[in-house]
């Protein structure tokens, strides 16, 4: 059987402040923006995107948990969750679809509490500090990931 050529885009909290929430580290880009950007780099590997942003942690779940029966990879910017769900790391982990992990802000040169991530250990993907731009970034790495053109 062939793997479904759809990828998962998920925005966790706040992601859907962007170009208003402190354009100073995050940009004055819009989450319009980035499904933009990500369903164009998809479209180029001739994938589409099914793009999800939600506040609320159950969504997300739900989200991914659906993607299981017709996606073949999920590319997530967890916002906050990133640093306190394990609930979230769970859900990803359990769906066994490859996962690329984005950050628009680099989380390294940020808060101390910033520098954990739950989502690093079950990513194959990490794009971190390159703006909006990152979501093209990774969806062309996690492509190659399904693609099995991934360097190990």
């Amino acid at each position: 059987m062939t793997a479904p050529r759809r990828l998962l885009l998920v925005n966790g909290p706040n992601l859907n402040l962007l170009g208003v929430r402190e354009p100073e580290i995050y940009g004055t880009e819009t989450l319009d923006d980035v499904v933009r950007i990500a369903t164009g780099a998809a479209s180029r590997h001739g994938f589409e995107v099914r793009a999800v942003q939600s506040n609320h942690e159950g969504v997300i779940i739900d989200a991914i948990h659906d993607a299981r029966t017709d996606c073949s990879g999920i590319v997530i910017n967890p916002g906050g969750l990133t640093h306190t769900s394990v609930v979230l790391r769970d859900a990803l982990s359990g769906v066994a679809l490859p996962v690329a992990e984005v950050h628009i802000s680099d989380v390294a040169q940020r808060e101390e509490f910033r520098h954990f991530s739950y989502v690093a250990d079950v990513a194959a993907v990490h794009v971190i500090g390159e703006g909006v731009a990152g979501y093209a970034t990774a969806v062309d790495l996690l492509v190659d990931v399904i693609s099995g053109r991934a360097e190990g």
